[in-house]
């Protein structure tokens, strides 16, 4: 197949290829069905399968949470739990999947009856995971259960510790296990090794997890005629927080992550989480949240809190009761958030420095005494970005401890990796998945753990770098790029990590205007032959050779751009632009 607009090596170094079927008349007499029918065809949808792809519902893509080994052990001792009023712990994260997951814990049990007590450790004093301190304090305060969501999995010494203080642990997670498991009473977890049918959901959000959970111990309680009187909670009224963490945490948005999200979107629009509505409003959202917002305005807010401020400030968000609370909260959130910001430009910048001395080393490893390790992940994956290649990103204490978290790219198991560096001895801690992982490692050995990732990760890296292409769906004149447009390409969405959002390649075009704006972002006016203007920016491009291009382009040379159709709602009337990912010379 020719690639997109005969475009072999773009600005940025790229081919362009058509994604699936598409072709270059696509834009020009397809209406909007056509066009959906082939953006799910392109993304892997079965053809058989395309009516229920076209509006992915709760119904059609969930399984029978019994599929998941030990799903029903820990529906059943939730339910004893339930029946019996115990006191029960919600022991969560400190990113986003891990405060909706235990926010839906939370709220789950709340509706059975059971005020559980949610606890989030402080990223900087205890670090990730259960800390068997801190399971043995909750079983001295009176939990005869503790659920531990979005980690776990590798918590072998905390739960020997719960274990020996009297105290039952659920684990319900969803990175990367040893062959060996942490004693628990229950271990849900479709990256079980073990694991058979529920591996195929090993894609899934912890919060999804959570979510399987919440409809097993309701059947289980059901199937006890707990409900013989009262009402069931209505769990499908929690997915805007499964949506919320599902997309926050990066998961790949295909299956029942595309239910989870496109369903939980409808119930966010509600606003009946007096939280969530909250801090849609601290966002200045004046609309109803997009899968967009979820991962750029949303969830950042709620991570602000595990890397700046307070652990607890998001699952405390998403389950007050109080409006009040909620507002003062949301505001919060939104400062820290800002905060967060500066901090991440200042460790960024470093990271940037470092990673520059590290020749043609397949993984990234940047370490530094300093850094705020609640940015750390952040700056990785904008290390990944502009590098192409996976990185990890070092906080050193003053004890020469390092707090590291990594960001990897399509076809490379980072969190594999990982874990195999903390099984040969190399790390103290260490876990994740395929795209992401954390780590804890003396600076001493911090040389050798760089090393045992080249030498494990270098022909996988060197085969996606290979692969790399800029996908395109089709090929437009800027005239064809207008609010219509976006509206028909959204009704193939959500799209997210494992379903991109559709590219579109526009020109040729000369660019009328072109300036630096915000913080290394260009802003450009480019007009096509057929006489129409577009607008288009290219977000922290500035100071790469696309922003070069854009804001350097004599008047007679003509450019291909690609990138993202999104609506321009600022004008007195519906507009659309362009949001840039690569351009090429068009002659």
């Amino acid at each position: 197949m020719s690639p997109v607009c005969n475009v072999t090596a773009s600005i940025l170094g790229q081919p362009w290829r058509w994604r699936g079927l598409a072709s270059d008349t696509l834009g020009g007499s397809f209406v909007p069905d056509d066009l959906v029918t082939g953006l799910l065809l392109s993304r892997g949808c079965p053809r058989e399968a395309l009516e229920l792809h076209r509006n992915p519902s709760i119904r059609g893509f969930m399984p029978d949470p019994s599929i998941f080994r030990d799903m029903d052990r820990a529906a059943d001792r939730l339910a004893d739990a339930v029946q019996a009023g115990e006191q029960v712990a919600i022991f969560g994260d400190y990113d986003v999947d891990g405060a909706t997951s235990a926010a839906l814990m939370v709220l789950v049990l709340r509706e059975l009856g059971i005020e559980a007590r949610p606890y989030i450790p402080d990223r900087l004093m205890e670090g990730y995971g259960p800390s068997g301190a801190a399971l043995v304090r909750l079983a001295r305060e009176g939990a005869s259960l503790i659920v531990t969501v979005d980690c776990g999995a590798q918590a072998f010494e905390a739960l020997d510790m719960a274990r020996d203080a009297g105290v039952e642990v659920i684990v319900v997670d969803h990175h990367k296990c040893s062959t060996a498991l942490p004693f628990a009473h229950a271990l849900v977890n479709p990256n079980r090794m073990d694991e058979d049918e529920g591996a195929a959901h090993g894609h899934l959000a912890a919060v999804g997890v959570a979510f399987l959970l919440g409809a097993a111990l309701i059947r289980s309680l059901r199937a006890r005629g707990f409900f013989a009187g009262r009402d069931e909670p209505k769990l499908l009224e929690l997915l805007d927080i499964v949506a919320l963490g599902t997309v926050a945490d990066v998961a790949a948005l295909r299956g029942l992550n595309r239910a989870f999200v496109a369903q939980g979107l409808k119930v966010m629009a509600k606003r009946r989480n007096i939280g969530l509505a909250a801090l849609i409003e601290a966002s200045r959202l004046t609309r109803d949240p997009t899968c967009t917002d979820l991962g750029f305005a949303l969830g950042p807010r709620i991570n602000a809190g595990g890397r700046v401020g307070r652990a607890d400030l998001g699952v405390r968000l998403l389950t007050t009761r109080d409006p009040a609370e909620a507002r003062a909260i949301a505001e919060e959130l939104d400062r820290l958030n800002e905060e967060r910001r500066m901090i991440e430009a200042a460790v960024q910048e470093g990271a940037e420095l470092l990673a520059e001395r590290q020749g043609n080393r397949a993984v990234i490893v940047v370490a530094a005494p300093g850094w705020h390790a609640g940015v750390i992940g952040i700056v990785a994956g904008r290390l990944k970005e502009s590098l192409g290649r996976p990185a990890i990103v070092i906080a050193l204490d003053e004890h020469g401890v390092g707090k590291g978290s990594g960001r990897s790219i399509p076809g490379v198991d980072l969190g594999g990796a990982v874990l195999a560096a903390k099984e040969a001895g190399l790390l103290a801690a260490g876990g994740g998945h395929a795209m992401a992982a954390g780590l804890t490692v003396a600076e001493g050995d911090i040389d050798a753990f760089a090393a045992f990732l080249d030498e494990r990760l270098a022909a996988a890296v060197t085969r996606s770098i290979a692969d790399r292409a800029l996908l395109v769906d089709a090929v437009l004149a800027p005239g064809g790029i207008h609010p219509g447009l976006v509206d028909a390409l959204e009704a193939g969405g959500p799209y997210g990590m494992g379903w991109p959002s559709p590219r579109i390649a526009a020109g040729p075009v000369r660019v009328i205007k072109a300036d630096r704006v915000g913080n290394g972002h260009v802003r450009a006016i480019v007009a096509g032959d057929d006489g129409r203007s577009l607008k288009a920016v290219a977000f922290r491009q500035a100071d790469t050779a696309l922003g070069a291009a854009l804001l350097g382009c004599p008047p007679h040379r003509r450019l291909w751009l690609a990138g993202r159709a999104k609506r321009d709602d600022w004008g007195a009337r519906p507009a659309a632009e362009l949001h840039i990912d690569d351009a090429a010379w068009a002659e």
